[in-house]
C-alpha cells in the first residue's frame, strides 16, 4: 500500500486543491491498487483507459482555472448495478452478459459532473439479492480481512461486497453501492469501512438495476464519515426521470460535521437485542452509546415493537417486488439468449439459465405471495405491517433525535458457513432491514474489532432527510472510535 493510497478521499482532495498531487498520478496509483487486488475479486470490470483518460481531463480544467466539482480528479469505484454508458454491466448476472448500455444512470451522471474518475464496476451477489457476496456470476469476493490465526477465507457481506471490498483493500478512494435490506451498511460493517444509506428518494434510482423498487436506495462506501458526506452530496438530487425522486435542495454535508452533539437525545431500541448475539457486539453499543454521551448527547431507551416483524415483511415485499422487476429479463431485447424451438421455451431456458438459485428462489417467493389465492393473505398484509413499523419510528422520533444499534448480528463469517440455510443468510439483515422499510437514512461506522480481531460496525439512523444530523452524530462516533485497524491484505500477512 502506498503512501498515496493510505489516504482519504477528503485528504486526496486537499492535496489536489493544494497542487501537491495531480488527478493523474492519484488515478496511476490506485490502478496499481487496483491490479494487486485481484485475488479478491472485487471488480467485474476495470477501466483503467477511461479512469486515466477523466484523470487527465479533471487536471485539464484545474490547470485551465475552471470551476471543479467536490470529487474532482477523485478514483472511485462504481457497484455493477449502475448503468454505464457504454461500459458491460451486468447486475452481477448471466442473463445480462454482453450488455452495454447506451446512457448513463443519474447518480452516476451526477459523479462524473462532479469531477469523479471511474475505476471500474465492482462485483455484487447477483441482482444484489444476498449479504454475502457468495450469489455472483462472477465468483464469490473475499473480504480483504482474516480471523486472527486464521486464514479462513472470508465474506466481503452483500450484495454490495465488492465495493466494500475495493475502499477496505484501499484501492478506490469510495464506491457507490446500493442498499435495499441492510446492501450498504451491512459490508461495510464487515469490512470495516463507513456505509451509508440514504433516505428513500434522496439519490435517484433512474438506471440502476431494479430489485425491489420501494426500497432500493444509492450510498457511499467510504473509509470515513467525511468521506461519505463528500460522496453523497456528488450523488444526491432531484430527478424528474424517477417518479419517487425528492425535489429537495442537496445541503453541504460535509459543513453539517460540526463535531457538536450536546442535548442530543440518542435512542437505544429494547428490540435490537437478539437471542445469541455475541457479547463482543452487545459490548460496543454499550461502548457507542458511552462515547456519544461523553460528547454530551443523552441516551433514551425506546421501544419498536413491530421490529421482531420487519424481516418477514421485507422477505413477502422485496421479492415480490422483485419477481415483477425481473419479468422483463426474457432474452428478447438484451443479454443471454437460449435458442429453442419456440418463443415460451426460449423464455424459460433463457431465464433458467441465466438466473442464479438465489434469483430464482426469490422471484418463486415473489410470484407466490402475488397469485390469486395469497395476495391478501401475504403480500397486503405485509404492506400494513410495513406501516406499523415506519409508524414505530415516527412515534420514537418524537421523543429521540437518532437511534444507535448495532449493525449486524456477527462479524464476517467463512464463506460458505451459512449457505445451506437461507433463513440464516436472511438473518444477517436483523438489524438494517427495519429502517430500510420505514425509508430511512443510516449509517454503518467502524467501532471496533472482534476477539477474532474482525471489525465491527455501529449503526445510527435518523429521521427522513435528516442526513446531516446523522452525519455530526456519526463524525463524533467514528473519532471517539479512532479506528484505524487494517485488514490482513494490506498488511502483506
Amino acid at each position: 500500500m502506498s503512501e498515496i493510497t493510505r489516504l482519504s478521499l477528503s485528504q486526496a482532495r486537499d492535496r489536489l486543491q493544494a497542487g501537491e498531487l495531480s488527478s493523474k498520478e492519484l488515478t496511476e496509483e490506485m490502478i496499481a491498487a487496483v491490479t494487486a487486488a485481484r485475488p479478491l475479486n472485487a471488480f467485474i470490470t476495470e477501466t483503467p483507459e477511461r479512469a486515466l483518460e477523466m484523470a487527465q481531463a479533471s487536471d485539464a480544467r484545474r490547470a485551465a482555472g475552471e470551476e471543479v466539482g467536490v470529487l474532482e480528479g477523485l478514483p472511485i469505484a462504481i457497484k455493477d448495478l449502475f448503468c454505464t454508458q457504454g461500459v458491460l454491466t451486468t447486475a452481477g448476472s448471466h442473463i445480462l452478459d454482453g450488455f452495454h448500455p447506451t446512457y448513463e444512470s443519474t447518480v452516476t451522471a451526477n459523479l462524473w459532473r462532479a469531477g469523479a474518475v471511474m475505476l471500474g464496476k465492482t462485483n455484487l451477489d447477483e441482482f444484489a439479492m444476498g449479504s454475502s457476496n457468495m450469489t455472483s456470476y462472477y465468483g464469490n469476493v473475499i473480504n480483504p480481512w482474516r480471523r486472527r490465526d486464521d486464514d479462513t477465507p472470508l465474506v466481503p457481506g452483500g450484495s454490495s461486497g465488492g465495493s466494500a471490498a475495493a475502499v477496505a483493500a484501499r484501492c478506490a478512494f469510495g464506491a457507490t453501492g446500493t442498499d435495499t435490506g441492510g446492501s450498504i451498511r451491512q459490508p461495510g460493517a464487515f469490512a470495516g469501512i463507513v456505509g451509508m444509506k440514504p433516505t428513500y428518494g434522496r439519490c435517484s434510482r433512474w438506471g440502476v438495476v431494479a430489485f425491489a423498487s420501494s426500497l432500493d436506495q444509492a450510498g457511499p462506501m467510504t473509509r470515513t464519515v467525511r468521506d461519505a458526506a463528500i460522496m453523497l452530496e456528488a450523488m444526491a438530487g432531484y430527478d424528474p426521470k424517477d417518479s419517487t425522486s425528492v425535489n429537495r435542495p442537496v445541503p453541504s454535508y460535509e459543513a453539517a460535521m460540526t463535531g457538536d452533539i450536546r442535548g442530543l437525545k440518542v435512542g437505544i431500541p429494547k428490540e435490537y437485542r437478539v437471542e445469541g448475539m455475541p457479547e463482543a457486539i452487545e459490548a460496543l453499543w454499550h461502548q457507542g452509546m458511552e462515547w456519544l454521551k461523553a460528547a454530551g448527547a443523552q441516551p433514551v431507551d425506546i421501544s419498536l415493537p413491530h421490529t421482531k416483524y420487519a424481516l418477514p415483511t421485507y422477505y413477502i415485499v422485496a421479492p415480490a417486488e422483485a419477481s415483477s422487476n425481473l419479468a422483463r429479463y426474457d432474452g428478447v431485447r438484451y443479454g443471454l439468449r437460449v435458442p429453442a424451438d419456440s418463443l415460451d421455451e426460449m423464455y424459460e431456458m433463457t431465464r433458467g439459465e441465466g438466473f442464479g438459485a438465489e434469483v430464482k428462489r426469490r422471484v418463486l417467493i415473489g410470484t407466490y405471495v402475488l397469485s390469486a389465492g395469497y395476495y391478501d393473505a401475504y403480500y397486503n398484509k405485509a404492506r400494513r405491517v410495513r406501516t406499523l413499523i415506519a409508524q414505530d419510528f415516527a412515534k420514537a422520533f418524537e421523543e429521540v433525535d437518532v437511534i444507535l444499534t448495532p449493525t449486524a448480528p456477527s462479524a464476517a463469517f467463512g464463506m460458505g458457513e451459512k449457505m445451506d440455510d437461507p433463513v440464516a443468510m436472511y438473518l444477517n439483515d436483523v438489524f438494517t432491514v427495519p429502517a430500510s422499510l420505514a425509508g430511512l437514512p443510516g449509517i454503518s461506522v467502524p467501532g471496533g474489532l472482534s476477539p477474532e480481531g474482525l471489525p465491527l460496525g455501529l449503526q445510527l439512523i435518523t429521521g427522513a432527510f435528516e442526513e446531516e444530523k446523522l452525519f455530526r452524530a456519526a463524525g463524533v462516533l467514528e473519532t471517539a472510535a479512532g479506528f484505524e485497524a487494517l485488514p490482513k491484505f494490506l498488511a502483506g500477512e
